[in-house]
């Protein structure tokens, strides 16, 4: 028995900005450094990796795969399409849970230098696909790991 899929396309758009007490070259970092980004994006020990990469430069791709606990299979790949250190970053990304498509978007993160920190500007405009996804869940998610990234830098001032 074939499965019958109804195909929809919903987009959207969302800015998150954020306030981080840390100089733009410390945010910076914390974005584009496999080994700083590792230690806050993603779910934690929530999600056991299976494929993991990181290729910072345009054209480069991050890739993270693997398994939820006692969830599904979840793939996340981005590719950089534009590169302005310590200023703005640009990439596409796709998500797939268990094979199916979920999502494309464009996400830009932006940098302004403030006094006593930075101003980050994070603008994702995505395609969702057929009903699998809720970009009000999209968005929940992005805050939580900008939250994540806040805690990162609170901790190594």
């Amino acid at each position: 028995m074939t499965e019958t899929i109804e195909r929809t396309e919903t987009h959207a758009t969302f800015v998150i900005e954020r306030d981080y007490p840390a100089p733009v070259d410390t945010v910076w970092h914390a974005l584009s450094a496999e080994e700083a980004r590792d230690q806050w994006f993603g779910a934690g020990e929530a999600f056991d990796i299976r494929e993991k990469s990181h290729d910072f430069r345009v054209g480069g791709q991050t890739l993270e795969e693997g398994q939820w606990h006692d969830g599904p299979q979840s793939t996340f790949r981005a590719t950089y399409t534009d590169i302005v250190d310590q200023h703005r970053m640009v990439f596409t990304y796709d998500m797939w849970v268990e094979g199916r498509h979920l999502s494309t978007s464009l996400t830009t993160i932006a940098l302004v230098p403030e006094d006593g920190g930075t101003h980050l500007v994070y603008t994702e405009q995505g395609t969702h696909f057929d009903g699998l996804d809720s970009i009000e869940g999209r968005e929940e998610g992005t805050r939580g790991l900008l939250e994540q990234l806040g805690s990162y830098l609170a901790a190594h001032r």
